[in-house]
């Protein structure tokens, strides 16, 4: 079960139990090839358009703004997937393993959080926080999945800003 707590300030603890881990490495590495993909719909959601009303102005933005982007985010996920494979913290419980996030680990994780539940948000149909999107019987796993994101974020902003 999560758990996410304040060491020092600007500092949180996220003790995830082992299929926590094992499930949120699933959804990063899901992420980084969707990032790595050029025709997936949820890229929509991650790299916006700039420029709505003006096609060629963001065409323009895209292309030099597009790589750099998808770089940052790649390298935030795969951030966050190296810190769940880190070491065990005796403290914990025996399947738990806490992550210390702080300072630039903690832009990571709330910026990769952010485009998990971007994708999530595609794939469900959310376009608004009062949206729910799909929930149908097929569409409950990442409703679940959504909201379990979503407060992870929430407890470790909490945590942060303690």
């Amino acid at each position: 079960m999560t758990w996410v707590s304040r060491s020092d300030r600007g500092t949180a603890s996220v003790e995830l139990s082992s299929f926590e881990r094992m499930f949120l490495a699933g959804l990063l590495d899901q992420l980084v090839e969707v990032l790595q993909s050029d025709s997936d719909p949820a890229l929509d959601r991650l790299l916006p358009n700039a420029y709505p009303d003006d096609d060629e102005a963001a065409a323009e933005f895209r292309r030099f703004t597009a790589a750099g982007l998808t770089e940052r985010k790649v390298a935030n996920a795969q951030a966050v997937r190296v810190a769940l494979d880190s070491g065990l913290d005796p403290a914990a419980k025996a399947d738990a393993r806490v992550i210390v996030v702080q300072g630039h680990s903690a832009e990571q994780w709330l910026s990769t959080l952010t485009d998990l539940r971007l994708t999530i948000a595609n794939r469900l149909g959310i376009e608004s926080d009062d949206d729910e999107g799909r929930t149908d019987v097929a569409a409950m796993p990442l409703q679940e999945s959504y909201y379990w994101l979503g407060d992870l974020q929430e407890m470790i902003v909490r945590a942060l800003d303690d």
